[in-house]
């Protein structure tokens, strides 16, 4: 039988987010796994060539993903309370970062969410999730947000 010790957690503090973290931690509750919550800041990489300065690009990531820091110990206090838990700050492509956070911490297991985009924000965005499915080494749950009554 398949053992889940480390769970790999992505999240984006989006409406969505407590939602993943609940799936999550029922998961982590189940098995005894510890959680390893995860979320990407954005690298601003591809905008170098439009005459912003990289230190600026820098600095401005940089403030992203100390402030991310402490909204991560916040929701990780509140959603992963009692749980072996960390919250992991990294900053480049979601979905590049995602697979290796679930790789360098051996996850067996990776939750994260959809925001089921369609049409042209499909084409021209693609997918985080869809890119995480079709690459982890270990099983990957999507939760949908929920539906608007």
């Amino acid at each position: 039988m398949a053992s889940v010790n480390t769970i790999v957690c992505a999240v984006d503090f989006s409406e969505g987010s407590p939602r993943v973290a609940e799936y999550a931690a029922t998961l982590a509750k189940a098995t005894g796994a510890r959680l390893v919550c995860v979320y990407i800041a954005p690298s601003l990489a591809e905008y170098v060539g439009f005459n912003v300065p990289q230190a600026a690009l820098d600095s401005f990531v940089g403030d992203v993903v100390s402030s991310a820091g402490q909204t991560m110990d916040a929701f990780v206090a509140e959603h992963f309370a009692g749980l072996p838990a960390k919250g992991l700050v990294l900053a480049g492509y979601p979905a590049e970062e995602i697979l290796a956070a679930a790789e360098e911490q051996q996850a067996d297991l990776i939750v994260m969410g959809t925001h089921g985009r369609t049409g042209i924000d499909r084409i021209i965005f693609g997918s985080v999730a869809e890119k995480v499915v079709k690459s982890a080494r270990c099983p990957v749950l999507t939760v949908k947000p929920r539906e608007e009554a």
